[in-house]
């Protein structure tokens, strides 16, 4: 890795596999077992796609939906291996990428704090620290000690922002978590957000907002179909992206 850089990507590539569905008889589905016939389809999410980020640098990732761009995101993450290319990190990725995927709903706000915080890997006692800041953070006054289940999807989305935005993050990437709960919460989740981009010591966004992408990053790269159409300047990439 060249040095001043937390990330080098070069040639990467993610395919999947996937079948056709169509309905079967019994006797259709042994046929084709039996003579193996694959009815499977490549579908190559990321194309041979190259870029670096520098130490202190705002990386902005945008594209229309299916572009490759969360899936780049859970490869940089380390969530997920790439099929081919090179992928080289250098530092602790703290990854921002689905609000609530981990909650368990029957838990009360409370059970799920501590869950959350387990699962992005701090240790019981830090839980303890960091519970009453979480809590505050929310807005969630009584309904903390409510089963998860009766909360409506901004209480979620506070929730599980105010977990989140406790990690202490070095290089970190956020996936289209921007304006989440009611306009107040929006707003000092967007605050949070910047001082968190102060901390770390680079930043990798993605989202089809451009004023985010913008006020949060100074160069972009621009993903279709899973290959890198252009890479600069923010200002100049969206330019680009918006006049397509």
């Amino acid at each position: 890795m060249k040095p001043g850089n937390v990330i080098e990507v070069r040639d990467l590539s993610m395919c999947y596999r996937t079948f056709k569905s169509k309905r079967r008889t019994l006797r259709e589905s042994a046929f084709r077992t039996l003579f193996r016939r694959d009815e499977s389809v490549e579908v190559r999410a990321l194309d041979g796609v190259t870029f670096n980020l520098g130490r202190g640098d705002g990386l902005g990732i945008i594209g229309n939906n299916g572009a490759g761009k969360s899936t780049l995101c859970l490869i940089l993450s380390r969530i997920m291996e790439p099929t081919g290319g090179v992928l080289e990190v250098s530092g602790c990725v703290s990854a921002l990428l689905a609000l609530g995927a981990g909650f368990d709903t029957d838990l009360t706000g409370q059970d799920n704090i501590t869950l959350n915080a387990v699962y992005m890997g701090y240790q019981l006692d830090e839980v303890r620290e960091k519970y009453d800041d979480i809590v505050a953070f929310s807005g969630l006054g009584d309904a903390i000690r409510m089963p998860v289940r009766t909360y409506s999807s901004g209480m979620r989305a506070r929730l599980a922002f105010s977990i989140a935005q406790s990690i202490q993050p070095e290089i970190l990437i956020i996936d289209e978590l921007m304006g989440v709960g009611d306009r107040s919460f929006m707003e000092k989740s967007t605050a949070r957000m910047h001082e968190m981009v102060d901390q770390c010591e680079a930043l990798v966004v993605v989202s089809h907002h451009m004023e985010t992408i913008r006020s949060l990053c100074k160069r972009v790269i621009w993903l279709e179909k899973g290959k890198l159409i252009a890479e600069g300047p923010a200002d100049e990439v969206i330019a680009q992206y918006e006049s397509k």
